[in-house]
């Protein structure tokens, strides 16, 4: 299926030339038969040869009053009926029509020159060719029609077709985002919405979000009246949503494929006719079928930041039109350069910006957008519509080479200056550390660490690989000691943390004396001797196995406070191996693989302890 809107001034022939071409009413209202006026979008379709692909037309009111209407009719169709009556020429709203198109930056038109019948069609075709020839449609095929006679129906048909066969085609995998241009309930089925599909796939089942994050699910699907499981853009489609955010769906809203599109109420943009300096302060902004207010800050002579009144999906390269309440001005063209801009808070910032917008195309380059915000997430860059250019790294990040550089220079200096710093506690946490460098994850530390040879990583802290192990002020060592003939004869029985306190064992000096290889930590202020650890897996090979945590207990002389971490910790050296929630077996590999052998299924390490 292709879908063209029809655009041109009030009373001349819109509705009648597609009625003509389809057979099909696309005035709904009784009131717009009444009247002989559109006020309202309808639409129809066709084929314009047996067998061939569906035409859909979009219907647009041409009247002034109705311009917004008439753009959210066009701002979702990639092309144009354009209409102009031979006994009445170019009129007002021909030209304020072909203005939105132009700033739309729409390049595929046919020209109908309509009441033939009543006029010679000539000038008034050479006149109009010349006209869309100085836009973005450029020059156009035109034919002289009449709806009543039919003359020329058949080439303006032949036209057509040469006109949609020449349209790209659309990628079916794209991101689904859905202009919704009516909204309506039906009995025994609910909400239904209709738009025109630009490219993606809809599908019965899928699930797609509104603007404001609102999750609903596809029920059914038609295109043309007809039950479908699967659309393809370009086309028409009813969608029957069902979900808890359906009431308040109408024109203006949007459903889009889920975790695809970032939305945002401030955009840069280029701002193309007049200076934008000579923008109002608020105007409307009109993409897809939306149109909301927004307010404009000039920055360069081109190019404005846009403050939206509601949060919009757009992306990089989006096209939209800015236009006056009351359309006192020609409409001006937007083109999106960026959806996630910087805050212009210090004195200048509002220049420096204006200098880096002249430089943006609004063709999205993923190199270009890596080098000015040095650090992003693939994810981010792909919803604002820019291809990443390399496979994302570390947690789906994206770096620049050079700000990767600093990055590690800068972790290298921190995790250094702290050691020197902090004698009693040298190791930087890794939490620390992101703070310090302002990163938004801890694992891009993870990943910078590991580029760099000159640093360590131990139990969540970084140390300099060449930082020697500080000698222990005397007070810490003359408790350290203290602690060491506390446990020469009941090696496994911790100190108690009144003891540690009588002592003068703080955290900081706890934490020194685990550094300095003088105390081992079994869990937060638990400690014995070095090597504990390697001399209980021997005591307890000596046990039968499997033993109990009780068992395990009794052998070791200790205390559950500190068996319990200790047999974790054993675990966690491979040491031991847990067979079920109660039972333990010392690893046969570990060690000289003493003690009786376990008639126990092993239990597998990755299966959840409850």
């Amino acid at each position: 299926m292709r879908v063209l809107a029809t655009a041109g001034h009030v009373d001349h022939g819109k509705s009648a030339l597609v009625r003509a071409l389809t057979g099909m009413e696309p005035d709904r209202y009784e009131e717009e038969r009444r009247r002989g006026l559109t006020l309202d979008l309808g639409f129809v379709w066709t084929r314009l040869h047996p067998g061939g692909d569906h035409l859909a037309f979009v219907d647009v009111p041409g009247h002034e009053r109705f311009v917004a209407t008439m753009l959210a009719g066009v701002g979702p169709v990639p092309a144009v009926l354009f209409v102009v009556a031979a006994d009445q020429g170019w009129q007002p709203q021909s030209e304020e029509h072909l203005a939105v198109l132009d700033a739309l930056g729409v390049r595929h038109a046919v020209l109908a020159v309509t009441r033939g019948d009543l006029a010679d069609p000539g000038p008034v075709r050479a006149d109009a060719v010349e006209r869309l020839a100085a836009t973005s449609l450029g020059k156009v095929a035109s034919v002289a029609v009449s709806a009543v006679t039919g003359a020329g129906l058949d080439d303006l048909r032949t036209e057509l077709a040469r006109l949609t066969a020449a349209l790209p085609p659309p990628d079916p995998e794209a991101d689904v985002r859905l202009w919704l241009d009516r909204a309506f309930t039906v009995r025994g089925h609910g909400t239904v919405v209709t738009g025109t599909l630009g490219a993606g796939t809809l599908r019965v089942g899928d699930r797609l979000v509104t603007g404001d994050g609102t999750s609903l699910r596809v029920r059914g699907l038609q295109s043309l009246n007809e039950e479908r499981t699967a659309v393809g853009g370009v086309a028409r489609v009813a969608v029957n949503v069902h979900g808890a955010g359906t009431d308040g769906l109408r024109r203006g809203q949007v459903l889009l494929a889920p975790d695809r599109w970032l939305t945002t109420d401030t955009v840069d943009a280029r701002i193309t006719g007049e200076p934008a300096a000579g923008l109002p302060r608020s105007v409307t902004l009109h993409i897809g079928t939306a149109a909301v207010p927004v307010t404009v800050r000039p920055l360069g002579t081109d190019t404005a930041r846009l403050t939206l009144s509601r949060a919009l999906p757009l992306r990089v390269g989006d096209r939209a039109v800015l236009r006056e309440p009351g359309g006192g001005r020609t409409p001006r063209a937007v083109t999106v350069l960026d959806v996630r801009p910087p805050r212009l808070a210090r004195r200048g910032a509002g220049r420096a910006r204006a200098a880096e917008l002249a430089a943006l195309t609004g063709r999205p380059d993923g190199a270009a957008e890596l080098r000015r915000r040095k650090l992003v997430a693939g994810t981010e860059l792909r919803a604002m519509g820019v291809p990443p250019p390399a496979a994302p790294g570390t947690a789906d990040w994206l770096a620049a080479p050079d700000h990767w550089m600093a990055l590690r220079q800068r972790l290298l200096t921190e995790t250094r200056r702290h050691a020197s710093t902090h004698p009693l506690d040298p190791g930087l946490p890794t939490e620390a550390a992101r703070h310090l460098l302002g990163l938004p994850d801890r694992a891009l530390i993870d990943a910078l660490a590991a580029t760099l040879p000159q640093l360590t990583c131990r139990q969540g802290r970084l140390f300099p690989t060449d930082h020697q192990r500080p000698d222990l002020p005397p007070p810490v060592r003359t408790a350290v000691d203290a602690v060491r003939r506390d446990l020469t004869t009941t090696p496994f029985r911790a100190p108690e943390a009144g003891r540690l306190a009588e002592l003068g064992l703080h955290r900081r000096a706890l934490a020194a004396a685990v550094t300095a290889g003088a105390l081992l930590r079994i869990a937060d202020g638990i400690v014995l001797l070095p090597g504990a650890d390697t001399e209980a897996a021997t005591v307890l090979r000596n046990l039968p196995q499997p033993f109990t945590l009780s068992e395990a207990r009794r052998a070791l002389d200790t205390t559950r406070r500190v068996a319990v971490p200790l047999l974790e910790l054993l675990d966690a050296r491979g040491h031991t191996e847990r067979l079920d929630d109660q039972h333990r077996r010392c690893r046969p590999d570990a060690g000289d693989g003493g003690g009786q052998e376990s008639n126990l299924p092993v239990r597998d390490p990755r299966t959840p302890r409850f």
